[in-house]
């Protein structure tokens, strides 16, 4: 155990050295506009940081995480009346006895709940983190009027909002912002996404008509898309005859 724990106490250094002098040579540097200061301090400059911190965890730990009580006299057995008085070497050999190394058990419970915190916090970030893993991403929106249903006179009238779990943005209307399909009039727009979740709503409105929905199908860490999808209907029954698809793209 002691084992384990001088070398979990040697990783906690390590990743407390290297993080620590890498922050402190990117604070020191100042603004950095390409990020290669940034870039130089992790990987090049953070790794010496790392050593010095493994060196000085394991330090620690032999200082402070295991004590080291100091030696005891061994209790002396009664003698009994006819037996014999022990030599001076036994003597001196009953009279000391040895007490094992002990580890701190405040320290020990200090090192792996700081340990359990890193690694919750490294699966959430890498894992179960809340945001997309291609970044975000764009996601373009078209709208189908139905046939002989002119787009409004200016894009300012159109309102299109994307919901992600429960957390609604505006959509831009994009120039140009209409198109045609054969003789139906089409709305452009577009809207970024970035977070993981199984619930994403679209929201169209346009003057004189009520609000029109749909419902994303896509994954909750989607992938992007190879092109636009097939037209679908609103749901419900309030679309109007009002058809949208999408696509999907990621600059990573």
């Amino acid at each position: 155990m002691r084992i384990v724990l001088g070398l979990l106490a040697g990783l906690l250094g390590l990743v407390a050295g290297w993080f620590g002098l890498a922050m402190a040579v990117i604070g020191l540097a100042g603004p950095d506009r390409d990020g290669g200061i940034a870039m130089g301090a992790f990987f090049q400059i953070g790794p010496i940081g790392g050593v010095l911190g493994f060196v000085v965890g394991l330090w620690l730990f032999s200082r402070f995480g295991v004590s080291r009580p100091s030696a005891v006299p061994a209790p002396i057995p009664a003698a009994s009346p006819t037996a014999a008085a022990p030599s001076p070497e036994v003597r001196a050999e009953d009279t000391t006895g040895v007490t094992a190394p002990r580890i701190s058990r405040p320290v020990a419970i200090g090192m792996i709940a700081v340990a359990a915190g890193l690694a919750w916090w490294t699966w959430y970030e890498f894992v179960r983190s809340p945001y997309l893993s291609h970044g975000f991403m764009t996601l373009e929106l078209q709208f189908r009027l139905p046939a002989g249903r002119e787009p409004p006179a200016s894009k300012d009238d159109v309102a299109v909002t994307v919901e992600e779990d429960g957390a609604s943005a505006f959509a831009t209307v994009p120039e140009p912002w209409r198109a045609r399909e054969g003789d139906r009039a089409v709305v452009l727009a577009r809207a970024s996404l970035m977070r993981k979740t199984s619930r994403r709503v679209v929201r169209l409105t346009l003057p004189g008509g009520a609000e029109t929905v749909w419902q994303l199908d896509l994954a909750s860490d989607p992938d992007p898309t190879s092109g636009y999808t097939r037209w679908r209907p609103a749901a419900g029954t309030g679309g109007a005859g009002i058809d949208m698809n999408y696509r999907l793209s990621s600059d990573r």
